[in-house]
């Protein structure tokens, strides 16, 4: 599941968006604005991934996204975790850490605060 940096664009906005028509969509880039056809090629190209599908009212069509935005950041994360990081988390939040500049207290809270989420998601099950 890897998508270009023009097909992740298109994807935010109709994350956000819910649902859209290409004028729509296009509406909502900043300026300068894609080219309609850009958009529309974009968009059926998202659909033939299987990351969009689309309502047909005569020839307008209306997109929605099929993939939500978590599990393609959930994707993009273990991608990102595997191919970098050797499949290590500690490494990854490691490098987060340092790239940050976190201080322990901070670090102590990160930790405090994924012990309560892993609690809350426990009890969910």
């Amino acid at each position: 599941m890897h998508l270009t940096k023009a097909e992740e664009q298109i994807m935010q906005l109709l994350w956000d968006m819910k649902k859209g028509i290409v004028k729509d969509i296009r509406l909502r880039f900043s300026d300068p604005k894609p080219a309609r056809n850009t958009v529309s090629t974009v968009v059926r190209v998202l659909e033939r991934k299987g990351f969009v599908g689309h309502k047909a009212y005569g020839n307008t069509h209306l997109y929605f996204p099929i993939v939500s935005k978590e599990e393609y950041s959930k994707s993009q994360l273990f991608r990102l975790l595997d191919g970098y990081f050797n499949n290590s988390f500690p490494a990854l939040a490691s490098f987060f850490a340092k790239e940050k500049d976190m201080s322990i207290s901070e670090l102590e809270e990160l930790l405090e605060d994924t012990k309560k989420e892993l609690k809350k998601n426990k009890r969910k099950k």
